[in-house]
């Protein structure tokens, strides 16, 4: 019984563990892409008249 139990918490926390890390690699992904437009933009802001 207690065995089942251990085999299904494993299961649980290793799904987290991945889930956990691939969040991790997205959110670094999204802001170095996000500090890059943001570094383009800075750039051409001489070039925007209104």
């Amino acid at each position: 019984m207690n065995e089942n139990a251990y085999k299904t918490m494993k299961s649980a926390g290793a799904c987290g563990i991945a889930l956990g890390v691939l969040v991790v690699v997205i959110g670094v992904t999204v802001g170095i892409l996000q500090i890059i437009q943001g570094g383009k933009l800075l750039k051409a802001k001489k070039d925007v008249t209104f």
